[in-house]
Parts: C-alpha cells; sequence; structure tokens
C-alpha cells in the first residue's frame, strides 16, 4: 500500500463521523462488480501471502531468522502508515478516538501477535502442519464467526466448499499420521489460535464497516509501537547490519511493503465486498501459489501432489464464494459510536 492509493480517503471532507453508502435501488446492479473486486482483493492478498513465505524462506536460508522477518514486517509498515495515523489525529480524530476499541481489536487480531503464533508454532510442529493447520482455522473459524456474529448462515454449498479446501490443503502438504505427536499438537494449537485471530479480524472489520485504510493503520502503527522496541531489546541489529544489501532491500518490500500493509489492506478489502466468510476461504490459496512462486524464487518445481492440492483448493474457494452473493453496500468510512 502507498500514501497515494489513500488519496481519494484522506480528501474526502468531514468531520471524521461517516455513514455507509446507501444501496442501490437494484440491489443485483452492483453484485457482479462487487463480487469481482472482492475476488481480485482476495486474490492479491493470497498472493501476497505466498509470496512473503516464498521470500522469508528465501531469507531464512541466508541467515536471516523469524523474528528478523517480523522486525522488517511490522517496522516498514508502521513508518508507512505513521503519516496516515497523523492525519487522523490531526484532522479526523474523531474517528480514531472515538471508536478506540475497535482499533485496538484491530491491531491485537491483525498485528505482530498472530506473526509469532504462526513463527513459534513451527518450532514444534513439521512444514507439513503449517500449510494446513492455520489456514484451516481460517476458513473453518471465519465461517462459524460470521454465522455467530454476523448471522451468516452455513450453507451446505459453503460447507461443501470448506471441506474441498481443506482436502486441498491436506493433499497439498502431504501431511501423514505419524507426524501427529504431543509436542506437534502445541504448535498444531498455535497455529490455530494464529488463524483464529485472523478469521477475528474479518469479523471486526465486517461488523463494524471499519474503515481498510484505517485498519492497515491501525495493525502497522501498533506493531511499530510493541514489538519494534521488543526485538531491539531481545534480538538488536547484528544479523540485520551484517546482512547483504540486496537481502534486505528484498525483504523490506516483501515483508515490510507488501506483507506488512498490503496483505492486511487487500484482505480487508475483500471482506468490505464479499463478507467474513467468503473472504476467509481466501487464505487457504497461500501454501499452493507459495510452492509454484518457490519455482523462480527457491528453484522449487511444484510436484504433482502439490499441483493437486492447489487445485482443490481453488475449487473448494469458487463453490465458497461465488454461490449466492447478494448486493453488498459500499466500504464506509469509520463511524463513531452512539
Amino acid at each position: 500500500m502507498s500514501l497515494t492509493s489513500t488519496s481519494s480517503h484522506l480528501a474526502t471532507p468531514g468531520t471524521g463521523s461517516h455513514v455507509a453508502k446507501a444501496p442501490t435501488a437494484d440491489p443485483s446492479a452492483d453484485s457482479k462488480p462487487r463480487m469481482w473486486l472482492g475476488l481480485t482483493m482476495g486474490l492479491l492478498a493470497a498472493a501476497i501471502g505466498a509470496l512473503y513465505s516464498a521470500y522469508a524462506t528465501y531469507g531464512l536460508a541466508r541467515g536471516l531468522k523469524s523474528a528478523d522477518m517480523t522486525f522488517l514486517r511490522t517496522s516498514v509498515a508502521g513508518i508507512v502508515t505513521l503519516p496516515v495515523l497523523v492525519y487522523y489525529l490531526r484532522f479526523e480524530s474523531e474517528a480514531l478516538t472515538g471508536q478506540w476499541r475497535r482499533w485496538l481489536a484491530v491491531a491485537l487480531l491483525a498485528g505482530p501477535l498472530f506473526g509469532e503464533l504462526v513463527f513459534t508454532a513451527f518450532q514444534f510442529t513439521p512444514p507439513s502442519h503449517g500449510a494446513v493447520f492455520p489456514f484451516a482455522a481460517m476458513s473453518v473459524v471465519g465461517t462459524i464467526f460470521a454465522a455467530v456474529f454476523l448471522q451468516d448462515p452455513l450453507t451446505r454449498r459453503k460447507l461443501l466448499g470448506i471441506c474441498i479446501v481443506i482436502a486441498g490443503l491436506l493433499t497439498l502438504s502431504g501431511v501423514s499420521s505419524a507426524s501427529f505427536t504431543g509436542r506437534a499438537g502445541i504448535g498444531d494449537m498455535l497455529f490455530i489460535a494464529a488463524g483464529s485471530l485472523w478469521a477475528g479480524f474479518g469479523v471486526v472489520m465486517r461488523k463494524f464497516r471499519l474503515d481498510a485504510i484505517l485498519a492497515t493503520t491501525a495493525a502497522g502503527v501498533f506493531g511499530l509501537a510493541t514489538y519494534v522496541p521488543f526485538y531491539l531489546a531481545t534480538e538488536g541489529v547484528d544479523r540485520l547490519s551484517n546482512a547483504g544489501g540486496s537481502l534486505l532491500a528484498i525483504e523490506v518490500v516483501v515483508q515490510g511493503l507488501l506483507a506488512g500493509a498490503g496483505t492486511t489492506y487487500t484482505y480487508a478489502r475483500a471482506v468490505q465486498y464479499l463478507g467474513a466468510a467468503r473472504a476467509a476461504v481466501f487464505p487457504a490459496l497461500v501454501p499452493g501459489l507459495a510452492a509454484l512462486m518457490g519455482w523462480p524464487v527457491l528453484g522449487h518445481i511444484p510436484t504433482f501432489t502439490e499441483t493437486i492440492g492447489l487445485t482443490l483448493a481453488i475449487i473448494g474457494l469458487l463453490v465458497t464464494v461465488t454461490h449466492g452473493l447478494p448486493a453488498i453496500a459500499g466500504p464506509s468510512k469509520p463511524t463513531s459510536p452512539a
């Protein structure tokens, strides 16, 4: 996300109290355009997730640690979004202060805690579990949360689509029953917790019609204020200072700009256009797309099994997302709670 992309949001006059756009007289008129916009944003979010997964592996193989990746992600995203926070505090402070609890929830759900849970989980489980549990949790928990908190019904087609997605993840990862040990169970629970956080982020965005730019800002600045000082105090900058300039430049762009800011923004937009339950299915594409991107980045040629798994995940996503999509009112600016 660049600041130029926010110009239409920041130039909107007002005092910080905004309301959602009214639906059109013909609800079906906006259904297909919004569906395609939602699909585009969801696919972008999944593609960015796959790209930063591939380049995280690339960086780890060259001496960086998972903490370094989280530091680059939170620091760069926080610096990029900090001017947006300054603007709103100066000109539309009510948009932030009037519903600060909601922005804090966004920061906790989509901020550095999510990444820390995932990276910690990998210390307990084999990599194959990381390709299944967090993304299955996002889809399943996201659907359950949407049904409970948003009254989004659990249809048979939606459940079928999620089952196909999980089958694709299991096929792609090649996870075996022998890998389910007591130690791996700890990591699996952490993966599920991380996926549940991300699913909760989507539900909060949808329930309160929060602005995607401000959601990205809340998560980014929160990470800058909390994780960055922790990293500097516990890890220092020796590894980063000894890393090559080209490696750092790549990771700053991929981990910081694209993953830190881009993933949150594009996923939040997908939630606005498609709803929380449908948007929660898109992360299931990340492992398969990462296998494809690993070809040029890591020299890993996707196997036949990985291709089948990605195909199943795509089919499950289409079954879930494209059926019975209602017209959705346009994304609104933040509103102050009554």
